[in-house]
């Protein structure tokens, strides 16, 4: 987020918050809290096709921990795993490691170090919606991201970051803590679609409709139809940017494109 365009959320933010943080404190005491997904935290997909698996790691906040489905299968890893593995024709092995209500910045603190070592050609980092909740810190932010992109990058792996969704549609918020919270969702994703051009990552929009049988009960979190939506959304993003498998040795994703 450029200086300026953060000022000027702020200046427009400050006189409505008397109103917008009551709104805040009752909607965080009185929202649905669902659990994160059981299961274990990683699987594979697609086992019935031939060649090596593609390894495949999500880092991130409760999306990736799957809060709102019952199964981490069920929830965005799965789901993404499975669709890649449909359009790739070739299995995919995939990670989870997410918690519910970590920012990027705690992400580098305490999720990186189960990681760090992780075997993986692509790596999916998903945040930017508590980091929006939390008012992270614009340099906070892009920090935190280009430390766990620049370690995967630095370990071979195509890295790729989902932008932050669009808050403004969070049917369990109140109409101004929507606004202001949109507005500001939306300047961190501007700001994540600049690291990825100035790092060479790969960067996909977050564009899942919020219709009502895409989120779970507590209207906040996907549900596992929305889950399935987004991952083959993804899917097809990751596709697009990649040679089809038989034209390449192996897969050679170049996210940048």
């Amino acid at each position: 987020m450029s200086r300026l365009a953060g000022l000027c959320w702020w200046v427009a933010a400050l006189p409505l918050l008397p109103l917008a943080l009551p709104m805040a404190v009752h909607t965080r005491r009185t929202a649905l809290r669902l659990a994160p997904a059981a299961g274990p935290g990683q699987g594979l997909a697609g086992a019935g096709f031939d060649g090596e698996p593609l390894r495949l790691l999500l880092i991130g906040e409760s999306t990736v921990a799957g809060v709102g489905t019952s199964c981490l299968e069920f929830a965005l890893a799965g789901q993404l795993a499975s669709a890649l593995a449909a359009r790739l024709g070739r299995p995919v092995a995939w990670r989870a490691c997410g918690e519910n209500g970590i920012t990027a910045g705690g992400a580098l603190e305490r999720l990186l170090p189960l990681v760090a070592e992780e075997p993986a050609d692509l790596v999916l980092l998903v945040f930017g919606v508590n980091d929006t909740t939390h008012f992270s810190s614009s340099r906070r932010w892009r920090e935190s991201l280009e430390g766990l992109a620049r370690h995967f990058a630095g370990r071979g792996a195509r890295v790729a970051l989902a932008g932050v969704p669009p808050l403004q549609h969070f049917s369990a918020l109140p109409w101004l803590l929507r606004q202001l919270l949109g507005w500001r969702a939306q300047l961190l994703d501007r700001q994540l679609h600049d690291l990825a051009d100035r790092e060479g990552l790969g960067c996909c929009a977050t564009r899942l409709e919020m219709r009502p049988e895409y989120l779970a009960l507590d209207g906040y979190h996907p549900s596992s139809q929305g889950y399935r939506v987004w991952g083959e959304s993804l899917a097809d993003w990751f596709v697009a940017v990649a040679p089809p498998p038989r034209e390449a040795e192996g897969l050679a994703l170049d996210l940048s494109a």
